[in-house]
């Protein structure tokens, strides 16, 4: 019967370094099979056909010119029924993660330091989109596409707004979070900060405790570039900014990326003058070019401004105001300044050192495609690990840890078709490939653009801005990346997402029925577009 030992391997650099580590274990008589599960995971995982002495491993990888020693051997059990599992953190990847192990039939300790539920109900999704969706109604009812039907903004009464999203938290707080666990008697839930001790140990306060499995899943935190004067700024984070009673009188908003786009615009649409500045040269800069273009240019309509290539030097305040000012000479001043800089995983005082878990530049925890880090006991889920931020992706990974770490099943994390939305609006709707990204990694591309005024359901609602985008592979007509921007884009995107997860052809999601009307209609119209001018159709021939 085959046996496996896993072996912790320092210095390894690339890939050719992993390969290497794997030629080297193979040579041994006795080794059926050896992988490195990526360099950065230190990690190699050896199928023994016979027995071998395990000491004869760590030998093999010295000779080969690295460092190795066994990693604690510990059997990880086809069922992880009577198991016990510590969940560090109670958000989207938390809570995934523990309901998961208790369906294994496991006994878990939830622990969490601060508000349940994390980012997503409390400061980050549910928030957001409940004043998105408040200032567009509000947006809304200033504008006039129908001909008779006349409406008016009256008053915002911006206090109340951000009450009713206040209470909406509240009640999410609650019915998604704490009354679920009522439904799951074996999982115990512990508030308190934990600190990893090395192996499986964990101390809570005073109390010291060994699980089979641990699973970090602790977040991320909206992160403060180390700027000149920005520190002593009047400087705002979306937590905060989504807090305010009153609306600035002016803003700046640092950061041109999903986080700060979506809270230019609440605001923006709520009467404060916004400047957006970004580093970048262009604005959304990881969407395909020609969707990030679209935006800004309907986003300028609604009177926001834009300063790209923006490369802060230091920042000035004065009473009731703050300047930027960028190495090329321009200046930017408002009452605020909005930080959107990204975010940094939350790993500081979790004796992640003490534990042997590696960390990455920017503070995130390293994992393996099982998710799993350097440490065996240890997985990681979530923001903490500095990919993939979405609260659903979170989710999916606490669930996938979770099942790795009592099982043994060895699921790989898959991010190839994860749909992504960015909620202005319109919103900008992604899965896949850019063009860049595609003609970058050797695929002979062919491209369709679909401007949102060639379907139906825009045309009856007098709303038109936006456009889909498809990359495909000419050579087999396979899927490579959907781009949206259009009203609602977060619903059409779905589709795309399934048929890269598929591996559709053009012509499969050519062949597929769409119902009429719809927005959805919109891939297929591009589909379409790849080889037929869409122009030329009848409005319901598709």
């Amino acid at each position: 019967m085959s046996k496996q030992i896993e072996l912790i391997v320092e210095g390894m650099t690339c890939a050719s370094c992993a390969a290497h580590v794997e030629q080297a274990l193979e040579r041994l008589p006795g080794v059926a099979d050896a992988h490195v599960p990526g360099w950065e995971s230190k990690r190699a995982i050896v199928t023994l056909g016979s027995e071998v002495d395990p000491s004869a491993l760590v030998s093999a990888v010295e000779e080969a010119g690295y460092r190795a020693r066994l990693a604690p051997q510990h059997d990880n059990q086809p069922s992880a029924e009577g198991a016990t599992i510590m969940v560090i953190g109670g958000g989207s990847a938390g809570f995934a993660a523990a309901i998961k192990a208790s369906e294994l039939g496991a006994h878990v300790l939830l622990v969490n330091d601060g508000p349940i539920g994390g980012t997503c109900v409390n400061v980050g999704c549910v928030p957001s989109k409940a004043l998105i969706r408040a200032m567009e109604q509000y947006h809304r009812a200033g504008e006039h596409p129908f001909r008779g039907v006349h409406t008016s903004k009256g008053a915002l009464n911006w206090a109340q707004v951000v009450a009713h999203k206040d209470e909406l938290v509240a009640e999410l707080r609650q019915a998604k979070y704490l009354d679920v666990l009522a439904a799951y008697p074996t999982i115990t839930y512990v508030e308190g900060r934990a600190r990893l001790l090395g192996e499986n140990r964990v101390a809570i306060g005073d109390t010291t405790y060994t699980p089979d499995a641990i699973i970090l899943a602790t977040g991320a935190s909206p992160w403060i570039p180390p700027i000149p004067g920005l520190a002593d700024a009047p400087v705002l984070t979306s937590t905060t900014a989504m807090a305010m009673r009153t609306l600035p009188r002016s803003l700046i908003v640092l950061g041109a990326n999903a986080v700060g786009l979506e809270q230019a615009q609440i605001f923006a649409r709520a009467g404060v003058p916004v400047t957006v500045v970004e580093l970048m040269p262009r604005i959304a800069p990881f969407e395909d070019e020609t969707i990030s273009a679209a935006l800004q240019e309907a986003l300028e309509q609604e009177g926001l401004l834009f300063e790209t290539s923006f490369e802060t030097e230091k920042v000035v305040s004065t009473p009731g105001r703050v300047t930027l000012h960028a190495k090329d000479g321009r200046q930017v001043s408002a009452e605020y300044v909005l930080v959107a800089t990204g975010r940094r995983p939350n790993t500081d005082g979790l004796g992640l050192e003490d534990a042997g878990v590696e960390r990455g530049k920017r503070g995130e925890v390293i994992v393996d495609e099982t998710l799993r880090t350097t440490n065996p006991y240890v997985y990681a889920a979530g923001d903490i690990t500095g990919r993939d931020m979405f609260v659903y992706v979170a989710a999916y990974a606490g669930a996938l840890a979770a099942e790795n770490a009592l099982t043994g099943a060895g699921k790989v994390y898959r991010t190839d078709y994860i749909p992504r939305v960015t909620f202005t609006d319109p919103q900008i709707a992604s899965a896949g490939l850019t063009e860049a990204q595609a003609r970058a990694q050797g695929y002979t591309v062919h491209v369709s653009e679909l401007s949102m005024a060639h379907v139906p359901r825009a045309l009856a609602a007098r709303d038109t801005r936006g456009l889909v985008k498809l990359v495909a592979d000419a050579n087999t007509d396979r899927l490579l990346g959907a781009h949206i921007l259009a009203p609602e884009a977060g619903d059409i995107i779905q589709i795309a997402a399934l048929a890269l997860k598929l591996g559709l052809t053009v012509s499969e999601i050519r062949e597929t029925l769409f119902p009429y009307l719809t927005n959805a209609e919109a891939i297929k119209l591009a589909a379409i577009a790849f080889e037929k001018d869409v122009e030329a159709l009848s409005c319901c021939a598709g």
